[in-house]
C-alpha cells in the first residue's frame, strides 16, 4: 500500500471498519524496542543475538514467510479478485506486465544483474517509505516542499542502508565504508530537515508522526552501523506490512462484511471464515507454498514435459513479478477517487 496523501472527503459513511491513525502510529513502537534489544545484547550478552541472527533477512525463511511477500500477495489478490477493479485498471496492468517482461525479463540478458538489483532495491525503498510519508502527510500537513524534502532524504538514506545490508558481501571494505558514510550524511540531513520542518506541523499528533518516520530511518541506520542487519530491515518491514494489511482488511470488511461480492469471499463465507481473516491467511498460505514448494513443483513439471528447468521460477520469477506489480499498482489504487478508496474510512485523529 502506497498512500499518496490521505484526503478525507472520499470516505463513505456506511463503512463500518476504519483505519486508525493512532493504531498506525503505535506500530512505530518497534523502533525503540529494537534499539533496546540491541543495547541489551551489546552490553548484557556480548553480541550473542547479533551472532545468532542471519546476516541477511533473506537467509531466514520465517522472515520471508511473515514479512514482505505475504502483503505483496495480498495486494495482488485484492486487486485481481475484483472484476470491477480489473476493468478500471486493465490497460495499466497490461502495460506494466509488458514492461516487466521486456525490462526485467529480456533486459536481464543484456543488463548486469547488479544493475537490475539496485533498480529493484531503490524501488522497494521508495515504495516502503512513500507509504509511511504519504499517510503521515494527512496529519502533518506539511507544505509540499517540506513533504518532498523529508521524503527524498528518507528514501536516499534508506537506499544506502538497504544496499549496505544486502550487498555487504559483494562490497570491498572501502566500498562498504563509503556506503555507510553516505547513509550517515543523509540520515543527519534528514534529522536537520525534521527540526526545520516541525514548525509547520499544526498539531502534537502530527509531530509524533513526523518524528516517527524520521526516527524509523535513524534507528535503521544505527542498527545497520552496529551490524544488526536483521533488525535494520525488520523495523521498516513490520511497520510497512502491518500498515498495508490494515488497509486491505478494512477494505474487505467494508465491502464484503454484510454480503460477499466475489467468488473468493463467497467461498470464505461458506467455510464460516471471518472476512477480516481471508486475505491475511490466504496470503500467508500462498507465500508458504510458493517459497517452500514452488520452484520444485515448477521444475518437476518442466523436467517431465520439456526435459528442462528454470532457475527459481517461482521464488525469483513469479514473486518478483508480483512485487513489481505491487509497487506499481499501489501508487494509484488507493489514491483519492479510486474505486478501492470508497471502502476506506479513517479514525483516530
Amino acid at each position: 500500500m502506497s498512500a499518496q496523501g490521505i484526503i478525507f472527503p472520499y470516505q463513505t459513511s456506511n463503512n463500518k471498519l476504519s483505519v486508525s491513525f493512532r493504531f498506525l502510529l503505535s506500530l512505530y513502537a518497534i523502533v525503540p524496542l529494537c534499539v533496546l534489544v540491541l543495547w541489551l545484547d551489546r552490553f548484557g550478552f556480548d553480541h550473542a543475538l547479533r551472532d545468532w541472527l542471519p546476516s541477511s533477512p533473506s537467509h531466514f525463511l520465517l522472515f520471508q514467510l511473515l514479512f514482505g511477500t505475504p502483503h505483496i500477495v495480498a495486494s495482488n489478490l485484492l486487486l485481481f479478485s475484483h472484476r470491477d477493479y480489473l476493468n478500471t485498471y486493465k490497460n495499466k496492468l497490461i502495460g506494466m506486465t509488458l514492461f516487466i517482461i521486456l525490462f526485467f525479463g529480456v533486459g536481464s540478458l543484456f543488463i548486469p544483474y547488479r544493475v537490475l538489483y539496485i533498480i529493484s532495491a531503490c524501488w522497494t525503498v521508495y515504495h516502503v517509505l512513500k507509504q509511511q510519508h504519504g499517510i503521515a502527510k494527512a496529519v502533518c500537513r506539511l507544505p509540499n516542499w517540506a513533504f518532498y524534502l523529508q521524503l527524498w532524504l528518507s528514501v536516499s538514506a534508506g537506499i544506502f542502508i538497504y544496499m549496505g545490508v544486502f550487498l555487504k558481501n559483494s562490497l570491498s571494505p572501502q566500498q562498504a565504508e563509503l556506503v555507510l558514510q553516505i547513509a550517515s550524511l543523509l540520515t543527519a540531513g534528514l534529522l536537520i530537515s525534521t527540526v526545520i520542518c516541525q514548525k509547520y506541523v499544526p498539531s502534537r499528533f502530527g509531530l509524533w508522526f513526523l518524528w516517527a518516520n524520521s526516527l524509523l530511518v535513524l534507528a535503521s541506520w544505527y542498527v545497520y552501523s552496529e551490524q544488526y542487519y536483521f533488525l535494520a530491515i525488520l523495523m521498516p518491514r513490520l511497520v510497512h506490512d502491518i500498515t498495508a494489511y490494515s488497509f486491505y482488511v478494512s477494505h474487505d470488511v467494508n465491502r464484503h462484511g454484510e454480503q460477499p461480492q466475489n467468488g473468493l469471499f463467497r467461498m470464505a463465507w461458506r467455510c464460516h471464515l471471518p472476512v477480516a481473516l481471508v486475505l491475511p491467511l490466504l496470503s500467508l498460505l500462498l507465500t508458504y507454498l510458493m517459497q517452500v514448494y514452488g520452484d520444485d513443483l515448477v521444475n518437476l513439471i518442466l523436467q517431465t514435459v520439456f526435459s528442462t528447468q528454470i532457475y527459481k521460477a517461482v521464488t525469483l520469477g513469479l514473486i518478483g513479478y508480483l512485487a513489481l506489480m505491487h509497487y506499481y499498482t499501489e501508487a494509484f489504487v488507493w489514491s483519492a477517487g479510486s474505486p478501492l478508496r470508497r471502502y476506506i474510512r479513517f479514525s483516530g485523529l
